[in-house]
């Protein structure tokens, strides 16, 4: 009875009180004076018998509805939840911790989920329907959401957030929470400083847009930066940031800007820096090309499993972009554009760790060389399922060292001697 009736209030607030929905400035008491208004004319009329407590819950569940994320709302503030995964209105996981586990909310059905899903996607330029039914947006927070639904979603329609965690601000947190080591903080802060390229790896939830979002904080506050993003996620808090949003094709079939429309634009932009949220395809040439024509201290987000996977995938990307261009022009563009590879892993434990600090160092029988310059060493899992190991210097010294001088940045050559 209670959720027939929560239906029926959503419905006539949605249709007596619209112009709350087109306010900019919404009040929560108006909305809850409307809901409580509506609600009591309806167990008034048709002779209800309410608990208090009943309706206490219609009243909060519809706020939440209108104002926040519904029966999410809770997972959301929780902040020990990184990632929501609803499967369809009844089955919803968390990633709590790390570790993944089914939560007991529910939707009330599929028209339930897509409210939610179109309120979401009402402030921005997506949409989702039979002609486009999945997209990706992001939120104000930087917490990014993928949507897909039927027909395409057999099961119902599918929702998958990915929290901003906005606790990671600092190297010193990511070092708190166990995502690399001191000598590796410093290795990476110099490297952000002194303009060195850099590519950050790993597999999808690794955590290396986090990564990289919090060590360009590092970039001096007089650099102009340009971001360049599938769906905007990237808050940088520095002054003289521009943020580029590629756009997808309308009802027409027009109007689509892809990355590599945007990258070529951003070269007449006068950067200093160029941030590419994620390298897909085509766009990987044009990146290695306007690193090598001197747009230095680029930093750039791959999926990859291993360092060596990002050369393939590059290797690849480029291959098939239809380009006219060899394997060894390919391999040369790499060493002459790429410094340095960050590989990151969520492991066993849920826990996400740099595994490997790799640097591109020149060719090897035609091949790009990679020598590891810090790798985690796993040394075993405990019965709890906790994972232990150590960070290890290799005894590489960065091809890039002196460049650290010239920078001015004292970074003691120690820090690479061999564990």
């Amino acid at each position: 009875m209670i959720e027939v009736l929560k239906t029926k209030v959503r419905n006539k607030v949605i249709v007596e009180y619209g112009r709350l929905f087109s306010s900019e400035d919404i009040s929560a008491e108006e909305f809850k004076d409307a809901i409580t208004q509506t609600l009591n004319s309806i167990i008034y009329s048709e002779h209800v018998n309410l608990q208090p407590v009943e309706k206490e819950k219609i009243i909060r569940d519809l706020l939440n509805d209108f104002l926040g994320f519904g029966p999410i709302e809770a997972l959301m503030k929780d902040p020990h939840v990184s990632e929501i995964m609803i499967n369809g209105p009844k089955k919803i996981f968390v990633e709590r911790n790390g570790k993944t586990e089914l939560s007991d909310i529910i939707f009330e059905d599929d028209k339930h989920l897509m409210y939610l899903i179109h309120k979401i996607l009402s402030p921005t330029r997506r949409r989702v329907d039979e002609a486009y039914p999945y997209t990706d947006i992001s939120l104000k927070d930087g917490s990014r959401i993928n949507i897909i639904i039927p027909p395409l979603a057999l099961d119902g329609p599918m929702v998958t957030i990915r929290k901003f965690m906005d606790t990671l601000k600092s190297a010193e947190d990511l070092i708190a929470i166990g995502t690399f080591d001191k000598r590796m903080s410093d290795f990476l802060i110099a490297c952000i400083k002194a303009k060195i390229n850099i590519i950050f790896s790993g597999s999808t939830g690794a955590g290396k847009t986090t990564t990289l979002g919090v060590l360009s904080s590092y970039i001096y506050d007089d650099e102009r930066i340009i971001t360049i993003e599938d769906t905007a996620e990237l808050h940088l808090n520095k002054p003289n940031v521009v943020r580029l949003e590629t756009r997808i094709q309308n009802i027409e079939g027009r109007g689509e800007v892809s990355i590599r429309d945007l990258f070529k634009n951003s070269l007449r932009m006068r950067p200093e820096r160029i941030i590419l949220g994620e390298i897909r395809s085509y766009e990987a040439l044009d990146m290695l090309q306007a690193i090598c024509s001197g747009h230095t201290g680029s930093l750039s987000v791959l999926h990859a499993n291993t360092p060596q996977e990002v050369i393939y995938r590059l290797e690849t990307m480029i291959l098939t972009s239809g380009i006219p261009i060899g394997l060894e022009a390919i391999h040369r563009q790499m060493t002459a554009a790429m410094d340095i590879i960050v590989q990151q892993e969520q492991l066993l434990d849920g826990s996400r760790k740099v595994t490997y600090i790799s640097q591109v160092n020149g060719l090897s029988n035609g091949q790009v060389n990679l020598e590891d310059i810090f790798v985690y060493d796993l040394e075993g899992i405990s019965p709890g399922g906790k994972v232990s190991g150590k960070w290890k210097a290799t005894g590489v010294i960065p091809k890039f060292y002196k460049r650290f001088e010239k920078a001015g940045i004292n970074l003691p050559i120690g820090i690479f001697n061999k564990d």
